[in-house]
């Protein structure tokens, strides 16, 4: 028979409210944060640096105690004395995981496999992350991604329900990163729920059912990643550099007009401008947008084409770059 916890979706907050105060001054990392993440599902949280991701990660893991607010983790509470049965039941993985640097891989899962009284063997949490051949191998001669490989089988080794990545590919080669893809998608397979942060787009896009953007400690747009870049009104952009003072600029009402074209911009550079269509359909407006410039007698100096990414959603719903000073 399914118990009521047992029915619950994997995470549930509701009011969740963190700050950090340090002298006089009071910083609010989570401002009344409502979030559901549904059993067998991965689900990303996205932002900017400080918008209260990792923070409201650890009050999920219960590593951080909130300071309002209801924090369900498979149907059960932190609060109500559940920590081990909670705990049983999820795997964790930090941005940053330090083992003792003589210590082998089979070592360091073997330390973690006693911590549960029910779990993976070693060697099966080695097959999940491909690191084998390195059972041996000491933590000191290991390559950033077989490290990290080896954090997230420190995760798994309990058998979890629910797993928590937080940025786990985040400084590693495409191949390492691809390789951790993998392991994501067949624990999901197997009836698993994830909880994912990370600054890259293409890994969200990927591997996540549906995203929340967070910022300033709120989340202010949920969707399936699809669903989110339909937001814009227009899935692609396209980009034209002219040549400045080689005839006559279009307005942004001129540029709006043109077929399918949902929103124009501009940018100057020493010589040059940018004009950035967001069209529903390339098409349609990019024809349109050449015989415009033709007649205005401007010169092409390069033309490109884009689908739009969860980066545009994320830049149109704050006005700022996902990463604090550029583009993920």
């Amino acid at each position: 028979m399914t118990s009521a916890a047992d029915a619950a979706p994997a995470i549930e907050l509701a009011g969740l409210r963190k700050a950090f105060t340090k002298g006089r001054e009071t910083t609010v990392a989570v401002d009344h944060l409502d979030l559901v993440v549904r059993r067998g599902e991965v689900f990303g949280l996205l932002g900017p640096n400080g918008a209260g991701k990792t923070t409201t990660v650890e009050i999920c893991e219960g590593l951080t105690a909130p300071d309002a607010g209801e924090v369900r983790i498979l149907g059960r509470s932190w609060r109500d004395g559940d920590d081990g049965a909670i705990r049983a039941r999820i795997g964790v993985c930090l941005q940053e995981t330090r083992f003792h640097e003589h210590a082998t891989v089979r070592e360091v899962l073997a330390l973690f496999r006693v911590s549960f009284e029910r779990g993976r063997s070693v060697d099966e949490a080695m097959a999940l992350v491909s690191l084998e051949e390195k059972a041996d191998a000491r933590q000191k001669s290991l390559s950033g991604g077989q490290r990290q490989r080896l954090a997230v089988a420190a995760a798994l080794v309990g058998d979890p329900e629910l797993l928590f990545l937080d940025e786990p590919t985040t400084g590693l080669d495409p191949q390492s990163r691809r390789q951790l893809w993998q392991v994501v998608r067949d624990f999901r397979a197997g009836g698993g729920t994830v909880l994912l942060t990370t600054h890259y787009m293409d890994e969200a896009e990927q591997l996540c059912d549906r995203v929340a953007v967070v910022d300033r400690g709120r989340v202010i747009a949920l969707d399936t990643p699809a669903g989110l870049i339909r937001s814009l009104g227009a899935e692609h952009f396209v980009t034209a550099d002219v040549v400045a003072d080689s005839g006559v600029a279009p307005t942004e009402a001129e540029l709006r007009a043109l077929p399918d074209v949902a929103a124009a911009a501009f940018d100057t550079a020493p010589g040059s401008v940018r004009l950035t269509l967001t069209v529903r359909s390339v098409h349609r407006a990019l024809p349109a947008l050449l015989t415009l410039l033709e007649q205005r007698g401007l010169v092409l100096g390069g033309l490109s084409t884009r689908h739009a990414t969860l980066e545009d959603v994320f830049v149109h719903l704050t006005g700022r770059q996902l990463r604090e000073g550029g583009a993920a």
